[in-house]
């Protein structure tokens, strides 16, 4: 995160994962992997030709977060990611979430705004659900309980897959942080380890979650990877990019770490390998970076990949200061890079007034085609002082927004 972002409490502002989503973004170090090899030769440099907000997709959040039938369902939060299910529904999967009632403009400040109650339930992760495009529900929150006492889990990215490799069910799988409370600097919680939860389809009934790479034995949380910002498919693999805290251990920058698993596997601990930094081995302790060098380069720890045309290319929050408002990409041939760029930053739309960021860029390939992705970014309020006040007297300020990007050949 920017020197200029100061953390917040646990309790009151629901900044989810915005503690590495706005340190990412600076020059990123080409180290050795699998070269140009798996972009072939429909691999060549791709950034942002333009973009343009989507504002049908942001209006239907709020839509349904102002609702003043509900009561108990979702109202705002950030961590957004997306997967498909296979009767065409869209899961939405969020961090920290406020629930409760929204009620309309004008709040108890007279302004033009609606709100909600400071007394409104905080929860650590949700889910809602959508069908053809319109969000009908929100499944009982927190979805994913905690661990243990001063522990919680952050869903990130999903995948369906079979039960098991060669079966015809299917089921969801979903990648989860776990985080303990913790002192300064790691008021975002302290890194534990990464799980994958499996739920039942079509009723998306939470069966297990397993734990896949355990950070606990590294003493320097700062170097303790947590794993699913993103995935991406190909050639048979599931690639899994993940990230360690550098922000929150006074280094400017984080590090991108990566893992692959057979399709279908995610759910099975040894099936997991760790890019070590000349091939795929295991186990987690011997992962190598393969963006950054914890100083002048690097990435957090929430961006997003997506493969176009032979190319992978990942978004992320722009370096410096740009980073508490502009997007920029950054492209490889192959998930373990090099990496080239950054692209040239576009600066997506905010609630009106200051004091906001944007953070946490994730695109979302279902809502995607005919040459277009759709990406979203989470809005926060900066000042942890009155984080939650602010996010309560004008709820905009703590939903996802949502922007269409087409992406051309990069000189």
């Amino acid at each position: 995160m920017p020197d200029d972002i100061r953390a917040r409490r646990r309790a009151g502002t629901g900044l989810g994962v915005l503690l590495a989503l706005v340190l990412g973004a600076v020059l990123l170090t080409a180290l050795p992997g699998d070269g140009e090899r798996e972009g072939g030769a429909a691999c060549g440099p791709r950034g942002v030709g333009s973009w343009s907000a989507e504002r049908g997709l942001t209006a239907e959040f709020a839509r349904y977060g102002d609702d003043p039938a509900r009561t108990d369902d979702w109202t705002g939060g950030d961590g957004t990611h997306s997967v498909r299910l296979p009767d065409g529904r869209l899961l939405w999967l969020f961090s920290d979430t406020y629930l409760g009632r929204v009620h309309p403009p004008p709040n108890p400040f007279g302004e033009s705004a609606a709100w909600r109650e400071g007394s409104a339930p905080l929860v650590r992760n949700s889910a809602v659900v959508m069908r053809d495009g319109r969000l009908e529900r929100t499944l009982p929150a927190p979805l994913f309980p905690d661990p243990a006492p001063g522990q919680w889990r952050w869903p990130v990215a999903a995948r369906v897959e079979p039960r098991s490799p060669g079966v015809p069910e299917r089921v969801l799988r979903v990648l989860l942080w776990v985080r303990a409370a913790g002192p300064s600097p790691w008021i975002y919680g302290v890194p534990l380890a990464t799980e994958v939860a499996t739920l039942s389809l079509p009723d998306l009934r939470v069966e297990s979650a397993v734990r896949i790479a355990d950070q606990q034995a590294v003493p320097d949380p700062s170097r303790r990877v947590l794993y699913g910002t993103t995935l991406v498919e190909e050639g048979g693999w599931t690639y899994v990019f993940g990230g360690d805290d550098g922000r929150a251990a006074a280094r400017p920058a984080g590090r991108a770490h990566l893992a692959r698993v057979p399709r279908g596997r995610l759910g099975e601990p040894d099936a997991w390998r760790y890019w070590d930094g000349s091939g795929w081995g295991a186990p987690a302790a011997r992962s190598r970076p393969v963006l950054g060098d914890g100083r002048r380069a690097g990435v957090g720890s929430a961006f997003s990949v997506a493969r176009v045309d032979g190319t992978y290319v990942l978004f992320t929050m722009a370096a410096g200061t740009a980073g508490l408002r502009a997007v920029t990409s950054y492209w490889a041939c192959s998930p373990a890079g090099p990496w080239h760029g950054p692209g040239r930053p576009f600066t997506p739309g905010l609630p009106p007034g200051g004091g906001l960021a944007a953070y946490n860029p994730q695109v979302h390939p279902e809502l995607g085609g005919g040459g277009r992705l759709v990406l979203s970014y989470d809005v926060n309020w900066l000042e942890p002082a009155d984080a939650a006040a602010q996010l309560s007297r004008d709820v905009s300020r703590y939903r996802p927004r949502f922007v269409t990007l087409r992406l051309t050949p990069a000189r």
